[in-house]
């Protein structure tokens, strides 16, 4: 079982945890909000933080799963060595998106939230904790499309 397998467990396991927290969360809120006729301060931050988890480390999950939507239609008219082709050039400019966006982009804002010592209002958790997750699923999509490329 190669590194890559690891981390594509790993990723599924935290995609569950998230997503289970996630529902608690939400069931909490319903709960306080109707039942107890008084709202809780913090799931909706706490909802929106979890969203913003799963939603990219879902898509590098994803990536590593090759199983995002894609326009396919000259890839599949194309030779099996222009596949190969065209297929490292779209993975090239996955790597050059994540690398450009998320990894340089998102380590700059964290660490500008880190530096600034910005906190949440609600739950007054440092906001570089909830956005170390784009640099590092930008860092698992690169990683999976390099995997990609050389395997391929």
């Amino acid at each position: 079982m190669g590194f890559k397998n690891i981390l594509e467990n790993i990723l599924a396991r935290l995609l569950v945890v998230l997503m289970s927290l996630m529902v608690l969360n939400v069931l909490w809120q319903v709960f306080s909000r109707y039942v107890m006729g008084e709202p809780s301060p913090f799931t909706d931050e706490l909802a929106r933080f979890l969203m913003i988890w799963l939603g990219l480390l879902g898509a590098a999950y994803v990536s590593a799963k090759n199983g995002h939507v894609a326009i396919d239609v000259l890839v599949k008219r194309a030779n099996a060595k222009n596949q190969r082709l065209l297929k490292r050039v779209v993975s090239g400019f996955i790597i050059l998106f994540c690398l450009a966006s998320m990894v340089t982009g998102g380590g700059w804002l964290v660490y500008t939230t880190y530096e600034l010592k910005q906190l949440s209002p609600a739950l007054g958790l440092p906001l570089a904790y909830v956005y170390i997750v784009i640099p590092l699923s930008g860092l698992i999509v690169v990683y999976n499309k390099v995997v990609e490329i050389l395997t391929d």
